[in-house]
């Protein structure tokens, strides 16, 4: 039996807005906001091995919300470790680039997409940080305005997430909403039985997200695919779920992962929620999904509480038919 999850579908009402094309935006007033806050906005971008699509992407970022819409004070792109072209490419489209062993070198390197996002708040000064993944695919300017509208609308809120459809490619073959799969296999999961307040996030594990500074800096930062899932339980720690927003951001593409890839993503989610499950909460019995019906995400849920039987040799009718 499916149902709606009260809570979630609360959640998901209140602190989800829309903002899946630029025309769903009103930029001149975010940056009326912004300028009234008197607030610097950094926008980073990790990258390891993106020669292909980085370049295009800061073009056209640093265009819209730096030159036309001077929304973005500092475009940075912190190079992990990569063996191609990525920093030159990404310079030459007009970011500033750092290489994560360049940064507080007194404390080392790690590898990891967390090490980068960690050290990108030692390399910029922004007071409110956006973060996107650097292999995009397709037009995604109006990510970065949509953002930051809750951030600037509402100073209570302290993290936005975005939530998208993900297509999946396969073979030749688009799914239009496959992707995600370490997200509904394994992240999902996990928090609705741990964390039930968070059933509403539809894409915890998505990259593209934004927050300030002042709660940023209070947070770990998990070295490896695990960081959003922390980066989400640590953030709701600290702040609550009325610090949280997400912002419906349309479609998300970009480079799918071989199943080698994901089983090692899928394994570093389980150890990250699970180091910060040691206060041993009772699981909710509860899963709440999401689909799209074409006009938005609706939440529905469904009992996965485990229902099992006890040892045979407890029951006491078992035990005297032994004892006959």
């Amino acid at each position: 039996m499916e149902r709606v999850r009260p809570d979630a579908r609360a959640w998901f009402t209140d602190r989800t807005s829309t903002a899946t094309s630029l025309a769903d935006l009103d930029p001149g007033a975010l940056l009326q906001a912004k300028r009234r806050g008197g607030h610097r906005v950094s926008l980073v971008l990790p990258a390891r091995d993106e020669e292909a699509t980085v370049g295009r992407l800061v073009t056209e970022l640093r265009d819209a919300w730096v030159q036309r819409v001077p929304l973005v004070d500092e475009l940075l792109v912190v190079d992990s470790d990569s063996t191609d072209a990525t920093a030159a490419v990404a310079r030459a489209a007009g970011a500033d680039v750092v290489a994560t062993t360049d940064v507080l070198p007194g404390h080392g390197t790690r590898r990891g997409k967390g090490e980068a996002l960690w050290k990108s708040l030692a390399a910029t000064t922004g007071d409110l940080v956006v973060f996107l993944d650097a292999d995009l695919l397709g037009d995604v300017t109006h990510y970065v305005p949509a953002l930051l509208r809750p951030l600037l609308d509402d100073p209570q809120v302290r993290y936005v997430k975005g939530c998208y459809t993900r297509p999946l490619e396969v073979a030749g073959t688009v799914v239009p909403a496959g992707g995600g799969r370490v997200t509904e296999l394994t992240a999902r999961p996990l928090l609705n039985a741990l964390w039930p307040e968070l059933a509403g996030v539809v894409q915890p594990l998505g990259g593209e997200y934004a927050g300030r500074r002042s709660a940023l800096e209070r947070v770990p930062f998990v070295s490896a695919y695990g960081v959003e899932v922390g980066l989400l339980i640590d953030l709701l720690g600290l702040g609550g779920l009325s610090s949280l927003a997400q912002v419906d951001l349309g479609e998300r593409r970009h480079t799918s992962q071989s199943v080698d890839a994901l089983g090692e993503m899928a394994g570093q989610v389980v150890a990250t929620v699970l180091a910060r499950a040691a206060c041993a909460r009772e699981p909710s019995g509860l899963l709440t999904r999401f689909r799209h019906d074409g006009a938005g995400f609706v939440p529905r849920s469904s009992t996965v509480a485990v229902d099992e039987r006890p040892p045979m040799i407890t029951v006491p009718e078992y035990r005297a038919r032994l004892a006959g």
